[in-house]
């Protein structure tokens, strides 16, 4: 297999966060399978290369560039010219389009489902991020009633709702950077998370949203919103509670109830988020992709694209096709 360079901006300071994160763990599951290593192409770091240097020395017959930073997809693409390249796509409606010869390897069904639209002449595959090992059920004391980050949280949540809980229950409330996250999700009866707002207004979608999956996968109870890339795993009144359901009152009665009878969930499902089943999964799509990179060299791109102007030229036909019929049945 072709070497991979998971292309990523920096990897420290201002580009932490959830999409580094499962970026920089498939960098791990991808080097079980071949050789891969992360290159920054915007900040300098000691411990990583860096793209404009090595970017001249390295030949397509034996490298694949990853990307998957939304903003930055266009720009890299131009100065990856010429060379192999899959497209990690987490979030959707940057508003860019992707050639035929670029793979896309989707975190998410509603990404995939995204893509399978908007590059249907493209390679698509669907590897959802991991749970690392750590975000297991301790089966201990929990010691906090109510569990929720400030970062993506909706006004209903931070301003009705959790004010309406303090008075009854122990909340914490999470505004920063937390090294046990596992170890609290373990302390917690219920976990809390309302994105919808949040992705509505930055005009994104919820690539994958972890925490919840990370939540229950320590036995933890959530009640969170449903959108984008969270309806892959949340299915309400299964394993999870939908958020800001229709009233403040109701949802404040549903999670009194959830606290007095708390629900035991299976576990067996997660076990398609863990390495294992992951690894195995990405082996699958970069044999694939690399059997594509080496056929891509003989056969040229000839399906029509699926573009504005063909959609209009398509429905033309039909409109013409329709007025044939109707006159030939007069």
């Amino acid at each position: 297999m072709r070497k991979l360079y998971f292309l990523l901006p920096g990897t420290t300071g201002q580009f932490g966060g959830g999409g580094l994160w499962a970026e920089l763990n498939t960098c791990v599951l991808a080097q079980q399978i071949c050789s891969a290593e992360v290159v920054t192409y915007r900040q300098r770091e000691a411990e990583h290369l860096f793209l404009e240097d090595i970017l001249p020395k390295i030949s397509p017959k034996s490298a694949i560039f990853i990307i998957g930073w939304g903003f930055d997809v266009p720009k890299i693409i131009s100065q990856l010219k010429g060379q192999n390249i899959i497209y990690h796509a987490h979030s959707t409606k940057y508003g860019f389009a992707l050639p035929p010869e670029i793979p896309i390897i989707a975190v998410s069904r509603n990404t995939m489902g995204y893509w399978g639209e908007k590059a249907v002449n493209g390679l698509l595959y669907y590897l959802p991020n991991q749970i690392s090992n750590e975000f297991h059920n301790l089966d201990q004391p929990r010691n906090i009633d109510i569990l929720v980050q400030t970062r993506k949280a909706s006004e209903y949540l931070l301003h009705q709702l959790i004010p309406a809980l303090e008075s009854d229950y122990r909340v914490e409330i999470i505004d920063s950077y937390v090294p046990d996250l596992a170890g609290l999700f373990n302390r917690s009866k219920i976990y809390l998370y309302d994105s919808a707002e949040y992705w509505a207004t930055s005009g994104l979608t919820e690539g994958f949203g972890l925490p919840p999956l990370e939540a229950l996968a320590c036995g933890c109870e959530v009640f969170s919103s449903v959108n984008h890339g969270l309806a892959d795993y949340l299915d309400p009144g299964f394993n999870c509670h939908k958020i800001a359901g229709y009233s403040l009152e109701y949802d404040l009665q549903r999670i009194a109830q959830v606290l007095q009878q708390p629900t035991k969930i299976s576990q067996s499902w997660l076990t398609q988020y863990r390495s294992e089943h992951l690894v195995a999964r990405l082996r699958v799509i970069l044999t694939e992709i690399n059997q594509f990179f080496d056929g891509k060299l003989q056969y040229p791109a000839n399906i029509k694209s699926l573009d504005n102007r063909r959609i209009n030229q398509l429905k033309i036909k039909q409109i013409i096709a329709k007025l044939k019929q109707k006159l030939q049945q007069k």
